[in-house]
Formats: C-alpha cells, sequence, structure tokens
C-alpha cells in the first residue's frame, strides 16, 4: 500500500490549487491558524481570555470564537487585539 502524502491527499479531496474548493480550504486553514497565533501570543503575555476582552473592549466569548476559529476577523479587530490588547504588530502580506 502506497503511503499518500498531505498535499496529494489534499489533491484528490479538495482538487487541485486554484480550484474553489481547494481555495476555500487554504483560506479556512489560513483562518484557523491566526486564531492559534492569538491564542499562542495571549498565552505568551500571560493574559486570559477575559483580560483581553477588557483590553480590547470585546466580550470574552467573541475571543474564544477567534481563537477557535478566526474567520469573520475584521481588519480592525485584528489589529486592536494584536497593538491594543498585546502589544505588537501586524504585518500582512498579499501573494499574486
Amino acid at each position: 500500500m502506497k503511503t499518500k502524502s498531505w498535499k496529494d491527499i489534499k489533491d484528490s479531496v479538495y482538487g487541485n490549487v486554484g480550484s474553489e474548493r481547494r481555495d476555500g480550504l487554504e483560506r479556512d486553514f489560513e483562518s484557523f491558524k491566526i486564531g492559534l497565533l492569538l491564542r499562542k501570543a495571549r498565552e505568551e503575555k500571560c493574559l486570559t481570555q477575559n483580560q483581553l476582552a477588557d483590553l480590547v473592549d470585546k466580550k470574552r466569548e467573541y475571543i474564544s470564537k477567534i481563537e477557535n476559529n478566526g474567520s469573520n476577523l475584521t481588519l480592525k479587530t485584528l489589529f486592536d487585539i494584536v497593538e491594543k490588547g498585546l502589544g505588537g504588530k501586524v504585518k500582512i502580506s498579499i501573494e499574486l
């Protein structure tokens, strides 16, 4: 039995890179990574979700939702969380 790579599995299940379904998977994964990065940064600052929520004038439940799935996160909220809440800077890149 031949072992498949993660790329082969994604290609067979979600289609090739550039297809609508595959692009959707990649966007969802990037959103998930943003949530994980925010959680890691919050924990490194020794902040609870409640403390971070207070710093950025949001509810704890909203912070939890973002950390578990960064989708539907506005850029303004991302900047508020990173800059006001965590004391960091956001860097965004665009690939064409």
